[in-house]
């Protein structure tokens, strides 16, 4: 089979899991008509499990339902979505303060307040997005208030919370210049802003200076705040899924700035993670591991959660598509037919979100009592996007035409 046609396969089949089966599971069972926003505490037969809404979650939809506008094809129903998501959001995410709130109830009044800095981020996320769709003002208002907003905080160490996993004192998050890099520099693009965008970089080096450490070849998902690295159960967790999103998040950065080393080491980091997570006994990627060998401190770590596998599908498309390397297109084939054999809930369309070591589902919670549209879809549309090049280039080049 020309390799051609290899992408032209794989771009009809994740564009139909997408738009056949993902999509429609969320717009028949989730959006929340009466009360507003969606609901995200829901079976993988779209069964209401609780009414609760997550902030974090509504925010993230917004940017899923935005993406599918901008980025698959401009359908008014899915710019509605991200609309009516975002109404209930403005109406009810917010404190006094102007911090995005942990959890609101199902007609918007509040269960937990901000004691996490990741609804700030995503919210930054998701108003970007919706902005690209609109052009919208007041959008575009919320998410630079937001920003300077979250900008103070994270000045500030000790001054914000990160639920679900609290910070000890003298300790910093990978996750919180991860996604602070990304929805930056997503806003600075959006805004043609080189503060904003520098904002963005900061922290992008932050993961590659601080929690990346390529002499171990690992991503630390905890260090001190003089970055030392931690000598506890905690400092020592390994998240391979997380560093390999993390990943394609410093090449969509660095790429901007024309830099290529930090690119090459983030091609390095999504091979040294997918082989240090994979499963060689059971396949798939596991949750987290601890770096000297020992019981790992993160919550079900032997579990194979799904949200691993749709990020590294888009990690590995992105990194054979810069680097040409086929390590990088063979594991994309274990990691697909592992995902694509074991998540998908064909009766009904969503996938699975929860599996032990040995592929069987569970129901404990992992994190968040959440199943919402981002992890998957999200992967599904970059992953569309990427098929579409490659399957075009190598079409080229069989024609003769490029050079």
């Amino acid at each position: 089979m020309k390799i051609e046609t290899r992408f032209e396969d794989l771009h009809a089949v994740y564009r139909a899991e997408l738009l056949e089966r993902v999509v429609p599971f969320w717009m028949e069972h989730a959006i929340d008509r009466a009360n507003g926003g969606i609901l995200t505490c829901i079976s993988d037969t779209g069964e209401v499990l609780s009414s609760d809404k997550y902030m974090w979650s509504q925010l993230r939809a917004i940017w899923t339902f935005s993406a599918l506008y901008n980025h698959v094809e401009p359908r008014q129903e899915w710019l509605d979505v991200a609309l009516h998501i975002y109404d209930f959001a403005v109406k009810h995410g917010r404190d006094e303060q102007g911090r995005w709130v942990f959890a609101v109830d199902q007609t918007g009044q509040i269960l937990q307040g901000a004691t996490s800095i990741y609804a700030d981020g995503f919210a930054i996320y998701g108003l970007t997005e919706l902005a690209r769709a609109t052009a919208d003002k007041k959008t575009i208002e919320l998410a630079l208030d937001t920003y300077h907003n979250v900008q103070d905080r994270l000045a500030r160490p000790g001054s914000y919370e990160t639920a679900p996993y609290p910070l000890p004192e003298g300790v910093k998050a990978h996750g919180v210049s991860m996604i602070y890099s990304l929805v930056f520099h997503e806003l600075g693009l959006l805004l043609g802003d080189d503060d904003i965008l520098a904002a963005g970089l900061h922290h992008a080096e932050e993961v590659m200076g601080a929690f990346l450490q390529p002499h171990r070849q690992l991503l630390y998902e905890y260090v001190h705040l003089d970055n030392s690295l931690i000598d506890s159960p905690q400092g020592r967790a390994i998240v391979p899924g997380h560093a390999i999103e993390s990943m394609w998040f410093m090449i969509h950065i660095y790429r901007h700035w024309g830099n290529e080393q930090r690119i090459r080491q983030a091609i390095d980091a999504i091979r040294w993670h997918i082989e240090y997570g994979w499963d060689e006994q059971f396949g798939g990627i596991l949750l987290a591991a601890d770096a000297a060998g020992g019981k790992p401190w993160w919550p079900f770590a032997d579990a194979k959660i799904w949200w691993p596998h749709t990020e590294a599908l888009y990690a590995l498309l992105l990194a054979y598509e810069i680097g040409e390397e086929l390590w990088a297109l063979d594991w994309f084939e274990k990691v697909h037919n592992y995902a694509f054999s074991h998540y998908p809930v064909p009766d009904h369309g969503e996938w699975t979100q929860k599996l032990d070591r040995f592929g069987k589902p569970f129901t404990e919670t992992v994190a968040l009592p959440v199943k919402d549209p981002f992890h998957l879809p999200r992967a599904l549309i970059r992953c569309i996007e990427v098929q579409k090049r490659l399957a075009e280039f190598s079409s080229s080049i069989d024609s003769g035409v490029a050079h």
